[in-house]
């Protein structure tokens, strides 16, 4: 219940500036309502820009580490703990609720709006977060939930202390408002990220502004609001330290753009053609003039490399061909190099490529280098290119519409690929196949991740399929990165492709004798590759479904 006012005896001030001091009334320069109404937009402000460091977090974590559900769940559980500790060290500041709460902004605003330069540039000079630089990365990226945690959790009970001093209220109805325009302001600042922030500014410059939005409003509510429960140096001092703030801030903006060009750089090598960033994922192209072999990357993962692209693409296509191939249709494959194999086999009238991401479709059409590389396939008439989702495609095809299916899609261990290795995504291209029909899977590396490998057998076995397991091995170790390996893990990447062929009845993997013969894949080294997968072999593994991944 709000307490009521005593009149004011004539000629007295107003009581919203009447003395305050620790722990009693605001001297504010408005009106009571008013100030209590500035104070939750200032808290909207503040929760939206709370939610966008934590997604920027999880998205660039995700990015540059994979696994995005391991990657959330660190930075979320990390954040909600350290704001609860937030909280309770916040106690100790009531007494001094404006000067700390704005000391905790400019903070925040300060580390928040630099999180994602610095574990973005922390990855590109130091190397793959995955690799003997892993303790550090790793440990920045918990540092910065847990800074950002801690200043997120502080602001509610400064906030709480600076709502009651303005007017007094029960608690329950303060917590109530308060934990109101929380909310909204989470909602809206969810919203804003992957709509606005991250499609139109990018994860970089969206940090930026965020953290300078987040100074401003959090400044200009102590500073103009409770300016008179501060002291002269206090004040200076949060003027200065936001000055500041927004000098750092707005500095890095200024340089954003020279800094992704010098940390693509120190990723991808000097001669990046290409960077954009799609609505689906980065795309970049490397090399592909001067003599220099064509590099694709898709999220910081080598998915296309010039040098031993044949092998891949030549072991991934030729082995399922044998057979009717008349009707094919590819998962995948954006780039048009299993396209440009499959073209290549005589009575193929039709090739369905299915690829999520149009602006990689785009490339593979006009890029001279990618284009050149694919032999202009797409531009074949017997090629026709859908940009949809590959499971919701599945779901609308017709049955037995095809004789070969190729699914040349990223690796299964990252996060947003695992529903496209599920027993239920193999159900459907099972559906689509026609009698006698064929089915083959990039299915990672056999001899790094057996265990991935073999749960992707097992599962299209359990899809009612029966299967040959087969391995191409690139020329060396340092090029053989073969799809989804950062390029700074080409010293660790592994020698070999895995793929699994599957049919209704025994399949086998061999060469169509009466069909072209491939550049670099021959019987010898497909029977090789055969017997080396088979000598990985891990028995007894669960399927992957939708509702249980496995990898």
């Amino acid at each position: 219940m709000i307490e009521p006012h005593a009149p004011a005896p004539p000629g007295s001030p107003p009581p919203w500036s009447a003395p305050g001091g620790p722990g009693g009334p605001a001297r504010l320069p408005v009106r009571p309502g008013t100030g209590r109404f500035l104070v939750l937009a200032g808290v909207f402000v503040c929760a939206a820009c709370g939610l966008v460091y934590e997604l920027e977090l999880v998205a660039l974590a995700s990015y540059l580490m994979g696994d995005s559900v391991t990657q959330a769940s660190v930075v979320l559980s990390v954040m909600v703990f350290a704001m609860g500790i937030g909280s309770l060290a916040a106690k100790r500041l009531r007494g001094l609720a404006a000067a700390g709460f704005g000391a905790v902004e400019a903070t925040l605003a300060l580390v928040g709006g630099c999180s994602a330069m610095a574990l973005y540039a922390v990855f590109a000079w130091t190397g793959d977060w995955g690799g003997m630089w892993a303790s550090g990365p790793r440990c920045l990226l918990v540092a910065f939930s847990l800074a950002t945690g801690l200043l997120i959790g502080a602001e509610v009970p400064l906030l709480m202390e600076l709502i009651q001093r303005i007017r007094r209220q029960d608690a329950g109805g303060a917590v109530a408002d308060l934990f109101a325009a929380d909310y909204v302001g989470a909602l809206v600042g969810g919203l804003a990220f992957p709509f606005l922030l991250l499609p139109f500014l990018g994860q970089l410059t969206g940090a930026l502004i965020t953290g300078a939005v987040n100074a401003v409003v959090g400044g200009a509510l102590v500073l103009g609001l409770f300016r008179r429960d501060l002291t002269r140096r206090a004040r200076w001092l949060l003027l200065l330290a936001n000055a500041l703030v927004l000098a750092i801030l707005g500095s890095a903006a200024v340089l954003v753009d020279d800094f992704e060009r010098a940390a693509r750089q120190a990723v991808y090598g000097g001669d990046v053609r290409v960077a954009l960033q799609t609505g689906v994922q980065e795309v970049v192209l490397t090399g592909g003039t001067h003599g220099r072999p064509l590099d694709l990357f898709l999220d910081g993962r080598l998915r296309v490399s010039g040098g031993d692209e044949p092998r891949y693409h030549e072991a991934l296509v030729h082995p399922a061909m044998t057979g009717p191939h008349a009707r094919v249709l590819i998962l995948g494959g954006g780039d048009g190099l299993a396209a440009r194999e499959v073209l290549r086999h005589p009575g193929v009238d039709r090739v369905d490529v299915v690829e999520l991401d149009e602006e990689v479709v785009r490339l593979a059409r006009t890029d001279p280098a990618l284009s050149a590389l694919n032999k202009h396939a797409f531009g074949d008439p017997r090629v026709r290119v859908t940009t949809q989702d590959a499971f919701g495609w599945l779901r609308g095809a017709p049955p037995a519409s095809y004789d070969v299916v190729l699914s040349d899609l990223p690796d299964p261990g990252i996060t947003a690929s695992t529903k496209l290795y599920s027993q239920e995504f193999y159900g459907l291209a099972r559906r689509v196949l026609a009698p006698g029909g064929r089915l083959v899977v990039h299915a990672g590396t056999v001899a790094s991740s057996p265990r991935v490998y073999w749960t992707v057998e097992a599962t299209l076995r359990a899809a009612g399929f029966r299967t040959a397991p087969y391995c191409a091995g690139g020329r060396h170790a340092g090029f053989a990165v073969g799809p989804d390996r950062t390029p700074a893990d080409r010293s660790r990447a592994p020698r070999d492709w895995g793929f699994v062929l599957a049919a209704r009845t025994e399949p086998r993997p061999r060469l169509d004798p009466d069909g072209p013969r491939p550049y670099v894949l021959t019987d010898a080294s497909l029977a090789a590759g055969e017997r080396a997968a088979r000598g990985t072999r891990i028995s007894g593994l669960p399927a992957s479904t939708l509702v249980h991944p496995r990898y």
